[in-house]
């Protein structure tokens, strides 16, 4: 049994962010759906806006983080950071080349083709990606392909 069900305050709050859902939902509706409404800025608005009601709140501490706003230790302990030897990088560079070079380039050549041909035509583009993989295709070759068919999205100034 719900030892909450039926609770004005619960059911209160449930109709409250029912409501604020449906009006933001009305919104978007208005301005012609869900990808006009993110062409728009209204989405990354929307989320700007409350990350920065949010941070405001924690300033003030009317959102309590514990650790972070409340209850705070007076001298933290520097975690040890992960320090990467750079001889690392230059070992997976080397060995990227090395495939690199191994590789049947003109299969990848057509993989990579076949990946641009089905996000041109709409399709999915998941199996024509997995056989880029097979063929050695980086996943950087491979986001290239897609960069030059979708573009690449940029935000747009939100001020």
């Amino acid at each position: 049994m719900d030892p909450l069900g039926g609770s004005y305050y619960i059911e209160s709050l449930t109709e409250e962010i029912e409501g604020r859902v449906r009006e933001i939902l009305a919104k978007i509706d208005e301005l012609g759906g869900a990808v006009a409404a993110i062409n728009s800025g209204f989405i990354q608005r929307q989320i700007q806006d409350s990350a920065y009601q949010w941070q405001l709140a924690v300033e003030k501490k009317d959102q309590v983080i514990v650790g972070v706003n409340q209850f705070t230790i007076e001298k933290e302990a520097q975690p040890e950071l992960l320090r990467v030897d750079p001889a690392v990088g230059q070992e997976q560079t080397r060995r990227l080349k090395e495939m690199q070079n191994k590789r049947d380039t003109s299969a990848v050549d057509r993989a990579l083709a076949a990946v641009s041909l089905a996000a041109k035509a709409g399709e999915n583009i998941f199996p024509a990606v997995l056989d880029a993989v097979r063929a050695y295709a980086t996943l950087g070759e491979i986001c290239g392909v897609l960069r030059q068919v979708y573009g690449e999205y940029l935000a747009k100034d939100l001020v």
